[in-house]
């Protein structure tokens, strides 16, 4: 059985010091195997004078009582062997010695030992593969300086129930070894330097109860096999490099009642199914890619009461109704999502227990007074910009800078600048408004450490420059953001000041912590896992880090965000997260105006003058070439428009800015021949892609009319609706629904590259595909146009070019009219993609031929269905092609196909003239070919075509 350690220390003690009237001794191997042990680890107050050791009662440095929590130094002796007259040593606890040396491998020398802890110290070197051969039970070497990878021998000490080596340097794979451990019940590998995927032997851990892996390289999905570890009660997955989403086998461990992963790589996800979890008291996934809503199951784990965190996430929908029973959880974080509808009025209030900050929550219930934990950004999705409460706040004048001593008092520290306060600002989870144009907001709670405050002051001297910026500092557990606001437009300089001050600077186990975490200026990332001390060169030196950022709002963001790394025990628990000096930010560029009026010179009045008449001799120039017509485009396109019987609604300019969030970067989805095509979101919740016609594109008026006639009138499921259009000024757009997997060429690469098939966003706008001969003549869409849209697809993927590419100096030609020649010449093999090599199989690759030219007929009676057509490539039936009709025109084009083919492998030609034909199929595009290739389209999957 094993007991906790305090209990198996007391009766150690109890043994110990029992026996000695009985005269027990300790056997002198033992106490030579001490002295050695306590050379290696560097401990030097044992004392072994006059033949003293830990079991004889005489006074030394084997145990020592009011020590401050956290530490301890015990040696404790079993004297219960042979009648009590043997002793035997059964546990070494050496915790916050400080110590200096190295791991002993004389351990072995100690047969009856069961309990090493030699946490937070400063041992160094590697873990002793000797220890296998002993019959340890638990072993804690938290908080040093070993490196080097976990013995696999460790998977021979069949009595070991705990391990724990977090906050260490180990590197390489965890052991397959290690799942041959029966009793193993806590399995501690927190913020090392592990590697590779998680053995599948650790499945065989099913006595495990407690398992913490963050902060490591560890790589490939969370394994399945989690499932069997049926009774896990805590289980901590925080930074650990490995990919979501979470297994559905999560499902199984009800026992859990401590569940904590956050920091995911991989895709999205929805809600993992945890009801069955009723004894989950704490529940962190945060940053895991969820999407989706919150489930309301949730609602009644009456157990959750201590935390529950699903922030920055993409949770979207109402809060459920039924979380009124989670009033009682001490902290509810629901921190960066896309959650919207009413806030249920127990969240409201000034309760600080609560984080509903970046959310898409009505503006009147986010900006009540009081309600700072309901803030929510404005600009650039929902993590940056300045928060939608300061949007009616009222700038006296614009500033030109701001600077702040973050966590401390008012400072001058070159006797002129004045580095405002923020000591006495609040706390975590509210937004704070400073006296002047600037302000902050962190969120999240230190887990092991309640007590913590937001900032922090130094226990020791600063001798750096402008020390007293670097005294104090403001520190978070999780998110820390300033925001900037009243500012004039312009190009800024960020300086931001660090020093690592939680560390001691000495060699002692307080310097092992590890601070890192991640900066973004304007929503964007600058820097990735940023460590102060490193950056620094040490504890107690200053750093500053120097950026520029873009301010064309008025508003800056600077973000500091602990995405799981670093330690987090080290001095104590509770230490980590992002943490800043001050911070200095200036438009060098920006020249105040005057401050005192003048008086006007003669020479201004006089330019004054001369700047009015010229203003006249325009304005009378616009009105003439306006009367003349030249400037009467939105007026020309509102007749065009009236002319047509649209099924369309109208936009006006300000909606689509809206929507678009004024065209931002960010909701770029493509670049065509027209101009940039924008996804957007209509205030009704209607996702929309929007077609902006660039000053760069040929397409005129009467094209741009042409296309919403067209597209207007056409109602296909293959097809993109047409919402509607906006003429206003000189901006002419096209309002199209939003559909995933964008152009048909980027939906059928997609395959090539999984990333990039994740980034997939619309069909470009008025892209239908490959236009059938009925199509074009009639402008009616049936099945059959579908089937024959099909064969082109299908002969372009089979030749890896465009329908229409082939061209030389006085033909374009057609796919189709090319592969109608090759079949008639008996040549279709020569149709296909040289790149494919000798990879592909000839005879699929005639089967795909065949069945795309059956597919193009010309006659629609002829195409089959296209459940025949799955039928032919599975090659359940025979595709049986009628012999090509060729017109005299596609005959004639033989002679020009070797002209054509010297012509692709030099790439001179640069002449696009349409083929005379008219007799063969017309298969043009709506679309040009750079909206077949969007913008971002990764080059490597065009190269590995």
């Amino acid at each position: 059985m094993i007991f906790p350690r305090s209990f198996s220390l007391v009766i150690g003690i109890f043994i110990c010091f029992t026996t000695f009237a009985y005269g027990a001794t300790l056997p002198p191997d033992e106490v030579e195997a001490l002295k050695e042990i306590g050379k290696t680890l560097g401990k030097t107050d044992w004392n072994f004078s006059m033949g003293a050791d830990p079991c004889s009662g005489e006074a030394g440095g084997w145990i020592t009582t009011n020590l401050p929590e956290g530490s301890e130094n015990t040696v404790t002796c079993n004297c219960s062997f042979v009648n009590n007259t043997v002793c035997h040593i059964i546990r070494i606890a050496l915790k916050s010695q400080d110590l200096p040396g190295m791991l002993p491998s004389e351990l072995v020398r100690l047969p009856h030992l069961q309990d090493i802890d030699l946490t937070r110290n400063y041992l160094n070197g590697t873990i002793p593969p000797e220890w296998g051969s002993m019959k340890l039970v638990n072993i804690s070497l938290l908080g040093n300086r070993l490196t080097g990878p976990i013995p696999k021998e460790f998977g021979n000490m069949r009595t070991l129930a705990t391990l724990t080596v977090e906050f260490n340097q180990l590197s390489g794979p965890i052991p397959k070894e290690l799942g041959s451990l029966p009793l193993l019940e806590k399995l501690h590998l927190t913020s090392n330097n592990f590697t590779g995927e998680l053995p599948e032997t650790l499945a065989k851990l099913t006595t495990l109860k407690n398992l913490r892996i963050g902060d490591n390289h560890f790589i490939g999905q969370i394994p399945n096999f989690f499932q069997n570890w049926v009774n896990l009660e805590t289980l901590v997955i925080q930074a650990s490099g490995l990919d979501g989403p979470i297994p559905l086998g999560i499902s199984l461990l009800t026992k859990l009642s401590d569940l904590r992963i956050s920091d995911l790589n991989g895709s999205q996800a929805t809600f993992p199914p945890l009801n069955n979890l009723t004894s989950l008291n704490t529940l962190i996934l945060r940053s895991c890619n969820i999407i989706g809503p919150i489930p309301d199951y949730l609602g009644t784990m009456t157990n959750l009461t201590k935390y529950l965190d699903l922030s920055f996430n993409k949770l979207s929908g109402n809060i459920p109704s039924n979380f009124v029973s989670l009033s009682s959880v001490q902290k509810i974080y629901l921190t960066g999502n896309l959650l919207s509808g009413p806030v249920p009025s127990w969240m409201l209030g000034s309760r600080k227990n609560i984080d509903l900050s970046y959310n898409n929550f009505s503006e009147s219930q986010s900006c009540q007074q009081g309600n700072t934990n309901l803030f929510r950004s404005s600009s650039k999705g929902n993590t940056s910009g300045i928060v939608s409460c300061l949007g009616s706040y009222h700038c006296e004048r614009n500033l030109s800078s701001f600077h702040i001593n973050c966590g401390g008092e008012e400072v001058r520290p070159d006797g002129n600048t004045v580095y405002e306060a923020d000591q006495n600002l609040g706390a975590p989870s509210n937004f704070i408004q400073s006296p002047t144009n600037w302000g902050f907001s962190g969120t999240g709670n230190f887990l092991d450490n309640d007590n913590r405050d937001s900032y922090i002051t130094s226990l020791s001297g600063l001798s750096m420059k402008n020390s007293e910026l670097y005294v104090n500092a403001r520190l978070s557990p999780i998110s820390l953001t300033y925001y900037g606001f009243c500012l004039v437009n312009g190009i800024y300089n960020v300086n931001l000041h660090f020093a690592e001050i939680m560390f001691n600077d000495g060699k002692n186990y307080s310097s092992l912590g590890r601070r890192i975490f991640n900066i973004y200026i304007q929503g964007e990332l600058v820097q990735k896992d940023f460590n102060i001390e490193d950056e620094a060169g040490g504890i107690g030196k200053a750093i500053i880090k120097n950026y520029t950022a873009n301010v064309t709002d008025g508003t800056l963001e600077i973000r500091f965000y602990w995405a799981g790394k670093g330690t987090t025990g080290i001095p104590v628990r509770g230490v980590y997260g992002p943490l800043i000096s001050a911070i200095s930010v200036n438009n060098p560029d920006f020249v105040p105006p005057p401050e005192h009026k003048k008086r006007i010179s003669g020479g201004v009045v006089v330019g004054i003058v001369v700047a009015v008449a010229i203003a006249f001799v325009i304005i009378l120039l616009l009105v003439i070439v306006c009367r003349r017509g030249f400037l009467n485009r939105k007026g020309t396109l509102e007749q065009d428009l009236r002319g047509l019987d649209l099924q369309t609604g109208s936009f006006t300019l300000r909606q689509i800015k809206a929507a678009t969030n004024n065209f931002d970067d960010a909701n770029k989805i493509g670049e065509g021949g027209f101009g940039p095509v924008y996804k957007g979101l209509l205030s009704d919740g209607t996702v929309i892609a929007v077609k902006k016609l660039s000053s760069k594109s040929k397409q005129g008026n009467r094209e741009f009319v042409n296309e919403i006639g067209m597209i207007s009138a056409l109602q296909h499921p293959h097809l993109v609706k047409l919402y509607g259009c906006c003429i206003e000024g000189n901006q002419l757009l096209l309002v199209y629904e939003y559909m995933e997997n964008n152009s048909l060429a980027r939906a059928l690469f997609a395959k090539l590259d999984e990333e990039e098939s994740t980034h997939m966003s619309t069909r470009i706008a008025g892209t239908y595909g490959y236009m059938a001969p009925e199509y074009a003549m009639r402008g009616h869409l049936t099945d059959k146009t579908d089937v024959y849209s099909f064969g082109i697809v299908a002969l372009e993927i089979v030749s890896g070019r465009s329908n229409h590419s082939y061209r030389t100096k006085e033909y374009c030609l057609y796919l189709l009219d090319w592969a109608l020649v090759l079949k008639e010449k008996g040549n279709l093999m020569e149709l296909v993609d040289p790149k494919l090599g000798s990879a592909c199989n000839k005879i699929e690759v005639a089967v795909m031929i065949n069945v795309a030219l059956l597919c193009a007929n010309t006659s629609p009676a002829v195409r089959p269905a296209m459940s025949s057509v799955v039928s032919m490539l599975e090659s359940r039936t025979v595709p049986i092609v009628p012999d090509p009709v060729a017109s005299d025109e596609q005959m004639n084009l033989k002679g020009v196909m070797i002209e054509l083919q010297k012509s692709l492998e030099t790439n001179t030609s640069d002449v696009h003239i349409q083929s005379t034909s008219t007799d063969g199929p017309y298969t043009a595009s709506s679309a040009s070919v750079g909206d077949l290739y969007p913008l971002n389209w990764d080059s490597k999957i065009l190269e590995n075509r």
